[in-house]
């Protein structure tokens, strides 16, 4: 009965063993719940793209890495963090095993997060791009899906996939079965497939592209704009021996100023003619041709700083150092002048079209009219009173670096004496030598560079005249053919649009488009712009709507899988 009475009063004042055992339990709960929360730590070093692990993570290392680092600062101001650190137990969550099972899971809940926005847009392409692991020393496959998906163009990193294979039947294997594994409908869906120009990957009979194409039959290929920009800007130098001569003397001026004692008097001079931070010569890029006019214009802006630091090694006849310096600076003429002046502005004109090709949100009617653009700016440099200007830009940068304008004059021929009196030495009626010498470089070299970009921009980007191109056109709102049925039906019918549904939208389409522009609505400027528009009467437009989504999601370059 004493028992039974203690009891009771243990029930009355919650105060029994039971109890007393599931208060602990809670109380555990809480903190391995409110300590797990501290895993939102590798989410901030994964998103943020930092190391996590430290090469030394014991006890006594000075440099843990951040991941542990950023916990023993959360640790000194949490108790529960600092005392399950500190402990001997299990359940720390902090060994790279438990990292890479929770960077896993975050990477599985990003791709059902991509594939729930691809299937509600319903079309897609698909970019693909093959690089070797250096550490792993394999191949590897990297997969972005482009799609349209409330207002806006996406292109999303999907996954990669070490590649056994590296013909075309097994990328093509590969790239299939990731998309299968994602439960993506390719066969009906698949509107485009952009790859770079290996013949592996754009072979039109047993590419990967042509493989694709026999499953996904409305996966049409389109060459990345980024390298097919890059192949025109390769074959021009290939063309014009001057320009690929003045470029292998630019390498050369980059490796004479990276050693270590010429380095260290480049940057003194730098500082010394110039205010703010010194600049370094940029190496060139075998890949990257548009990349170049970086260096351009480095050598551009700091001439007179190169030729002061040759002549001043030159000076110091210091062996081979001297002798290179010397062979240098002899190079650094007039010639050499003009073709720095005049790839300038080719190559800024160029890098400034590579870099709108490389953005995500570009579609393909944007991008034909960025290199439109751009061949009607090289057309307008085909006029004189250009040149004029340029020789100008030509004649003050050799002045400022005190470069001789004129050759040396040659010397005179002796004549025999049977022509004394008979023949004329001095010009009659000719041009000056500065004059004959502008003529020449316009000839030699001004004009080959653009004649050859012309024609190579006009070759490789001359897809824009098939349907395909015509149609994306025909939904372009700036473009003198929109919504044109004559460009537009071609289109759809590629991609089995009901023709004549089609129709009747366009007649009603184009009454509420005009009906909103009169009202106050600015009128749409880009195909995203119009599917935007079109979006909330989906419904009714649903044949327009589709096409729409098609033609922003067709790929334009391969930058994102790079």
């Amino acid at each position: 009965m004493i028992t039974w009475r203690d009891y009771q009063k243990a029930v009355k004042s919650n105060a029994t063993l039971v109890n007393a055992l599931n208060k602990e339990h809670n109380k555990q709960v809480q903190e391995d719940r409110d300590y797990i929360k501290t895993i939102e730590v590798l989410l901030l070093t994964a998103t943020q793209n930092i190391a996590q692990r430290g090469h030394d993570e014991s006890a006594e290392s000075d440099n843990k890495g951040n991941f542990m680092a950023i916990l023993e600062t959360i640790a000194k101001h949490d108790t529960t963090v600092k005392k399950r650190l500190t402990s001997i137990h299990n359940a720390k969550y902090t060994s790279k095993g438990i990292q890479n099972e929770v960077l896993s899971c975050l990477a599985d809940m990003v791709r059902t997060k991509i594939i729930e926005e691809v299937k509600d847009s319903e079309v897609f392409s698909i970019m693909a791009d093959e690089t070797k692991d250096v550490k792993k020393k394999k191949e590897q496959i990297s997969l972005v899906l482009r799609y349209y998906f409330r207002g806006a163009v996406h292109e999303s990193f999907l996954h990669f996939e070490s590649a056994d294979r590296l013909d075309a039947a097994g990328l093509t294997d590969k790239i299939i079965h990731i998309l299968e594994s994602h439960g993506l409908e390719y066969k009906n869906n698949l509107v485009g497939q952009a790859y770079d120009g290996a013949s592996v990957m754009s072979g039109k009979h047993s590419g990967v592209q042509a493989r694709i194409k026999e499953q996904a039959k409305h996966a049409f290929y389109i060459h990345c704009s980024a390298h097919c920009l890059n192949l025109v800007l390769v074959d021009t130098v290939k063309a014009v021996p001057e320009v690929g001569q003045f470029f292998s003397l630019l390498e050369r001026l980059y490796v004479f100023t990276s050693g270590s004692y010429v380095h260290q008097k480049w940057l003194s001079i730098q500082k010394e003619m110039y205010p703010g931070a010194p600049r370094e010569l940029q190496r060139l890029s075998e890949t990257r041709w548009a990349c170049r006019y970086m260096a351009l214009h480095t050598i551009m802006d700091r001439l007179p700083a190169i030729k002061r630091v040759l002549q001043d090694i030159v000076q110091e006849h210091n062996g081979d150092r001297s002798v290179e310096a010397r062979g240098l600076l002899a190079q650094i003429d007039l010639q050499f002048i003009v073709c720095l002046v005049t790839l300038h502005k080719v190559f800024g004109e160029a890098t400034f079209l590579s870099d709108m090709l490389q953005s995500s949100s570009l579609d393909l009617s944007k991008a034909v009219d960025l290199v439109e653009a751009l061949v009607q700016t090289l057309n307008d440099y085909r006029d004189e009173s250009f040149f004029d200007d340029l020789w100008n830009e030509v004649l003050n940068t050799a002045e400022q670096c005190d470069t001789a304008i004129h050759p040396p004059a040659k010397r005179p021929k002796k004549l025999s004496s049977q022509f004394n009196g008979d023949c004329v030495l001095s010009t009659v009626g000719q041009r000056s030598d500065s004059e004959q010498e502008k003529g020449s470089f316009r000839t030699t070299l001004f004009y080959p560079v653009l004649d050859h970009m012309l024609n190579e921009l006009n070759r490789r980007f001359s897809s824009k005249n098939c349907d395909i191109m015509n149609g994306i056109q025909t939904l372009n709102p700036t473009s003198d053919v929109f919504l044109k049925e004559k460009s537009l039906f071609p289109f759809a019918r590629m991609y089995e649009s009901n023709i004549e549904d089609l129709g009747h939208e366009l007649h009603q389409f184009r009454r509420i488009l005009e009906r909103k522009i009169q009202s106050g609505m600015q009128r749409p400027s880009s195909v995203v712009e119009l599917a935007l528009f079109i979006e909330p009467y989906k419904e009714v437009f649903f044949e327009l709507f589709k096409l729409c989504k098609i033609a922003v999601s067709i790929p334009v370059s391969t930058a994102s899988c790079e």
